[in-house]
């Protein structure tokens, strides 16, 4: 575990890890150790679990627990292991964090609350509480999409200032939004901006991110890999042309309801992540064929 939150550098490309599930609906550990291998050979920088991709909604304490344990297990500290520690309120939240603190993760995650709407004075309260129950480095997240709650650039720049608030991950689309992020912090030692919508990893390279949670990692660990690798070597033109054949794969999101277009790409590549938990059911034969069609023009599938 990490000793010193401000010496901790959350960088390059961090799988947002769907948790995959047996037929029953019940956590898969056999599948997710295969995944973790698969991601870690592939060349990823860190693993991110229980975050949306993963499906925390819907998952139990105990489950979250059993996830960070076999993760850890599995991963032995050959790359960072983040712990999405989301919660409505402040209390769920810091208790999430002290369970995933106590299973000895590198770092956590916490969304913005959902369902509420907390004022922008509220959020710095929630997470300079979060940051106080923790010797975790504690990476904000932003997702205004799926929360309706946003974070702002004066919020963010604030709460950079608490010793163990190290970065934030920011899915909003809004390239202006996550390069105002970078500007207002850049004076702020230690503290960074990690890209959370796939399409622009590239672009917020350009601006200053120090990388990206990717939930596209997951099915192409090797190609988010090069984007950030291509781009930190200097061969902007080679990280440009990666994120380009990603593209296709982000894009494909819509085609079902979120995450099933992670979990059927990665059962196409021979991964059984199983089924995404109810009410997200299975895609149908011709969502299945568009997909595969995707993979096949990424040629990650023959």
């Amino acid at each position: 575990m990490t000793t010193n939150p401000k010496q901790f550098t959350p960088r390059g490309i961090i799988p947002a890890v769907v948790t995959p599930l047996t037929a029953s609906g019940s956590f898969s550990e056999p599948a997710m150790r295969k995944l973790i291998s698969y991601l870690i050979d592939g060349g990823v920088h860190g693993l991110f679990v229980t975050g949306t991709t993963g499906e925390f909604y819907g998952l139990s304490s105990e489950e979250k627990k059993e996830i960070f344990q076999v993760t850890l297990d599995e991963t032995k500290g050959r790359v960072p292991v983040y712990a999405g520690t989301n919660g409505i309120t402040t209390r769920e939240s810091v208790m999430l964090t002290q369970l995933a603190e106590e299973c000895g993760v590198d770092a956590v995650s916490i969304l913005t609350p959902m369902f509420i709407t907390p004022s922008q004075e509220q959020l710095i309260g929630h997470y300079k509480t979060i940051a106080a129950n923790t010797s975790l480095p504690v990476l904000m997240y932003n997702n205004p999409p799926k929360t309706g709650v946003n974070l702002t650039a004066p919020t963010v720049a604030k709460l950079a200032e608490v010793p163990n608030i190290v970065s934030i991950k920011d899915s909003s689309g809004d390239l202006t939004l996550t390069a105002e992020y970078i500007r207002l912090t850049r004076g702020i030692e230690n503290f960074n901006v990690l890209m959370g919508r796939d399409t622009l990893i590239y672009g917020a390279l350009c601006y200053g991110a120090a990388g990206s949670i990717a939930s596209c990692a997951n099915v192409a660990p090797r190609l988010c890999a090069d984007i950030y690798d291509k781009y930190m070597a200097g061969d902007l033109k080679g990280s440009l042309e990666a994120q380009f054949k990603l593209a296709p794969l982000r894009i494909a999101f819509t085609i079902g309801t979120f995450p099933a277009v992670i979990k059927e790409s990665l059962a196409l590549l021979g991964i059984d992540a199983g089924p995404c938990m109810d009410p997200v059911g299975p895609m149908s034969d011709e969502e299945r064929e568009k997909v595969r069609q995707v993979l096949i023009g990424m040629e990650l599938l023959k």
